[in-house]
């Protein structure tokens, strides 16, 4: 049973008003002052208040989209198993190490692709790093029209935040469906768009690193994830095609791999994105004592430390509601030759789908208007 589901929440709806109705009738059998009596009291209310606090977790939950499955909240299982593949429609089978596998479509945008695009569900496994991960690529109308199958396409990668569902990037923020209306009206460049999570380990916020010991999140994004797209669809050849663009963690995720892996990427956006890796509870160890891994991806010490990289880049943030005011400021204020960089500040607006909504359009174009095939 899905987690963001409706049957989930009408299942916990339902129990908490059978225990309810159930407490109310039993209440007067329970009136007393015995050990057993003030016990079965206590439990009573106790499982009414469960019952209420799950469905309201449930209901936050499929509203922000934080764990769409049981293994990503648990932290059990791998990106789930490979469905039957189908027929390649790119230039090639996949290559010898990095493979695309594409599974039964779970998202349907309109009956004909040649007018409304594609949305392909699939897994990525790296042969370099040895991970996979469940995503969808978003192929644009023009992929599929008359004369398309000679054309080449840029392809922008983008992340969502962390906890958080890739398929939030569609339901919720709608960048397939956004990408359509701007390509349809000429605002965007018919554009491959690959949707992924930022952290590939279950259950652990990975901040898009190489964990010494650990996960190795960046070889995955910059080498095996190009490598399978480039081998199961008709893309850009060179990094002038590439983007990365994503939310919060994502956001944070797409300006380093475009800053460190400027031979990959050459346009970066971040959406309410912060400028350090965060460690905390869900990241565990990132850097293994290392002072070197700390500061590879801290973003300031980059920028102040490094030549500047040959890369655009786009920051959003809001005077009232956002948290990364200050480091967009500082993140700007930082940026020389040949580094570019450009912002988005609303007069107001949270960390949340709405204000990533209003911000969408304005970055696929900016992203388009930089990317060419």
């Amino acid at each position: 049973m899905s987690l963001i589901g409706w049957p989930l929440i009408c299942l916990l709806v339902a129990a908490a008003l059978v225990v309810l109705v159930g407490t109310v009738w039993a209440w007067p059998k329970l009136a007393g002052r015995g050990v057993g009596i003030v016990v079965g009291r206590l439990g009573l209310l106790g499982l009414c208040q469960v019952l209420v606090l799950l469905t309201t977790l449930s209901l936050v939950n499929k509203q922000f989209g934080f764990y769409a499955t049981w293994g990503e909240l648990t932290g059990i299982g791998g990106g789930g198993a490979p469905g039957p593949v189908i027929q390649n429609k790119g230039n090639g089978g996949a290559l010898a190490g990095a493979k695309l596998i594409k599974l039964k479509p779970e998202f349907n945008l309109g009956g004909d692709p040649r007018q409304d695009g594609e949305v392909d569900t699939v897994n990525i496994r790296g042969a370099r790093s040895g991970l996979h991960a469940h995503g969808y690529v978003y192929l644009p109308p023009e992929y599929f029209q008359p004369g398309g199958e000679k054309k080449h396409f840029p392809v922008a990668l983008v992340m969502s935040g962390y906890p958080g569902a890739v398929r939030n990037l569609i339901s919720q923020v709608k960048v397939p469906q956004t990408a359509r209306t701007e390509i349809k009206a000429g605002r965007v460049k018919p554009t491959i768009y690959v949707m992924m999570r930022p952290s590939l380990a279950e259950g652990r916020d990975t901040e898009c690193m190489d964990i010494p010991g650990g996960p190795q999140v960046a070889t995955f994004f910059s080498q095996d994830l190009p490598e399978a797209v480039a081998a199961q669809y008709r893309t850009a050849t060179s990094r002038n095609g590439w983007g990365t663009l994503g939310l919060s963690t994502g956001g944070y995720c797409s300006l380093k791999l475009a800053m460190r892996y400027s031979n990959v990427f050459s346009a970066a956006a971040s959406m309410s994105g912060y400028y350090g890796a965060i460690k905390d509870v869900t990241t565990g160890d990132l850097y293994a004592g290392s002072d070197a891994v700390r500061n590879e991806n801290d973003l300031f010490w980059r920028l102040k430390n490094l030549p500047p990289p040959p890369v655009s880049v786009l920051v959003t943030t809001s005077k009232v509601g956002e948290q990364n005011r200050v480091g967009t400021d500082r993140f700007l204020s930082m940026v020389k030759p040949p580094m570019q960089a450009a912002s988005i500040t609303l007069d107001s607006g949270g960390h949340n789908f709405g204000t990533w909504n209003k911000v969408l359009p304005p970055i696929l174009r900016w992203m388009s208007q930089r990317l060419t095939a």
